[in-house]
């Protein structure tokens, strides 16, 4: 297979979290990959998602139930190990649909409210830093 150039951000679409033109960072540093939930409700074994952020106008959903999550550990770059909750989704690059492990996390003071890591990266994207949103301007031309 081979890989696709990407850019060290991009804007890409969540379709089953109903968000679009999303401002992603890629980011080769981090294993996982995550994205803000400002609500996060636990109840009768299913998640219940709010995905909304002041800063990112397009950042806005309805709460989205998942069924099947799991937790992980996760290390910050500041050493930091914090447990949060995984669910998985799917993303677009390039106009194709990927499926993805995401992880929960207050991102409300982040630039990006999303981070691409490695786990998805692998095998699929080279990552040249020079370049910015080749997956949004690719696809939307």
């Amino acid at each position: 297979m081979t890989k696709k150039i990407i850019g060290r951000v991009d804007k890409i679409d969540f379709p089953k979290l109903n968000l679009t033109h999303i401002d992603v960072k890629i980011d080769t540093g981090a294993y996982t990959s995550a994205i803000h939930c400002s609500k996060i409700i636990e109840k009768d074994n299913t998640l219940i998602c709010t995905f909304e952020s002041k800063g990112h106008p397009n950042f806005k959903s309805e709460n989205i139930v998942f069924e099947n999550y799991t937790f992980t550990d996760v290390k910050s770059s500041n050493g930091f190990k914090e447990n949060r909750y995984k669910i998985k989704s799917e993303v677009i690059f390039f106009g194709k649909t990927y499926k993805i492990n995401l992880t929960l996390s207050t991102r409300d003071d982040m630039k990006f409210p999303v981070l691409i890591g490695r786990q998805f990266l692998s095998k699929k994207f080279l990552v040249d830093v020079n370049l910015e949103n080749v997956s949004f301007n690719n696809t939307h031309k």
